[in-house]
């Protein structure tokens, strides 16, 4: 996957994220257990971009450190 189509799905996850916190503080204490899975949901989907985004985004000094390696 491209660093642009990652970006774009990291920052759909963010949306996401931020949306049902929206949603939860506008339900009532009950309803707000019911987006607490949701929430959890959204969130380990972010981070998982997130770091694919960041290791995907590894700086060209630190590859050429690691260029010798390679026959």
């Amino acid at each position: 996957m491209s660093i642009k189509l990652l970006a774009l799905e990291l920052y759909r996850a963010q949306q996401n994220v931020e949306r049902i916190l929206k949603e939860m503080e506008r339900a009532s204490a009950g309803d707000r257990e019911s987006f607490t899975k949701d929430l959890a949901d959204a969130r380990r989907e972010w981070e998982m971009l997130r770091k694919m985004l960041d290791g995907h985004k590894e700086s060209g000094s630190f590859r050429r450190k690691f260029a010798g390696f390679t026959a």
